[in-house]
């Protein structure tokens, strides 16, 4: 049974996800037609899925059980049609809407990470935005959230550097954290100070940087002007206890339609990998937050990770920092890329982000 409530999603939102479902859905009936990939009954494995996530939401079983309903064989299987849908339908994206001529995408390679610096013009040469794209810790690559990154750089003034950070299943749980953390230290050994860099991330990659602030600060690195975490995942815990799943996430579940029916509930599992989910570079809800620097999130009250976000936003505040939550009504989980140029939000997100690196970098 779906979880999503269709009713309850505005219109020209709900027009805008169909829309870029069936552009991924193309994605993901040609990976099925290949040879390779006839092995599975994707309706089948689809269905079990489909009823785990509904136990998931109903929580009625641990998160480890839901996870193992899957082989991992089948865990492999989905995690590349996701990663071939996801980045299908952003290839597609870009083809509609294709990147300027005077916009310089430079690939590049950080001590044996991929990663992607994105020119605009008018962009402040030492100023940089690092940025870190979501995709649930599984999918997800610099192309995947281009249009979104070339965005920011627009309204920042900024260069950005896209990591490429490494995914699980194949590589757990350190490895994303120590990919991005290393990307800032590369900045920095690079004449980047660390008052002209703010940190950005979208989702899985909001949770990444605000994990690795709590790394660098702990590790007595120079912390970066600002961060920009957007619809952060914040709280991973409820993968050891479904207790901790709180019912606003819920209850959010009905008005979200990125996440609520996608069967998420097995990705966290496979990127932690076994480590402590309280670990603050897992959950950065459970870190000591004292000490970090200026970090502005934006969210949806709508989505499924409102009340994680909400919940670390209130512990940050009581930490002394800095931070400011800015939220959207009727929104959906990372509005800012899902309704560039098309939502009124979006641009108005835009323009608040815009607006807050400015002050925090001309301090």
């Amino acid at each position: 049974m779906p979880i999503l409530n269709r009713k309850k999603i505005r219109p020209d939102v709900l027009k805008i996800y169909d829309d870029g479902f069936k552009e991924q859905m193309t994605g993901i009936l040609e990976f099925l037609s290949r040879e390779e990939n006839k092995e599975f009954n994707f309706q089948t494995l689809y269905k079990k899925i489909t009823d785990a996530n509904e136990l998931f939401f109903k929580k009625e079983k641990n998160v480890e059980e839901l996870t193992n309903l899957l082989t991992e064989k089948e865990r492999r299987f989905m995690v590349n049609l996701l990663r071939h849908g996801f980045d299908y339908g952003a290839s597609l994206e870009q083809k509609k809407t294709p990147i300027p001529d005077d916009v310089k995408i430079e690939k590049i390679v950080i001590n044996e990470i991929p990663a992607e610096w994105q020119t605009v013009p008018g962009a402040h040469k030492e100023r940089v935005l690092l940025y870190f794209h979501g995709g649930g810790w599984i999918m997800g690559s610099p192309n995947t959230c281009r249009l979104l990154t070339l965005e920011l750089a627009k309204v920042t003034k900024m260069r950005v550097l896209s990591v490429d950070y490494k995914l699980a299943p194949e590589h757990p749980f350190p490895a994303a954290v120590e990919d991005c953390v290393a990307a800032y230290k590369w900045l920095l050994s690079n004449d980047i100070k660390p008052e002209n860099i703010i940190i950005a991330g979208d989702s899985a990659g909001g949770n990444l940087t605000l994990s690795s602030l709590i790394k660098l600060r702990d590790d007595g690195i120079p912390l970066p002007a600002g961060a920009i975490p957007i619809s952060p995942a914040t709280d991973l815990s409820y993968v050891e206890d479904i207790s901790r799943l709180d019912d606003l996430s819920i209850k959010n579940g009905e008005t979200d339609p990125i996440l609520a029916d996608l069967g998420i509930f097995w990705w966290p599992y496979i990127y932690i990998a076994g480590a402590n989910s309280q670990d603050p570079l897992i959950s950065p809800l459970f870190g000591d937050l004292k000490g970090l620097p200026p970090i502005l999130i934006q969210a949806s009250s709508c989505e499924i990770l409102y009340s994680e976000i909400k919940r670390f936003y209130e512990r940050a505040k009581k930490a002394g920092v800095d931070i400011e939550l800015q939220s959207w009504d009727e929104m959906v989980h990372v509005f800012q890329g899902f309704g560039l140029h098309q939502l009124p939000e979006a641009d108005e997100a835009f323009q608040k982000i815009g607006e807050y690196t400015k002050k925090i970098l001309n301090k």
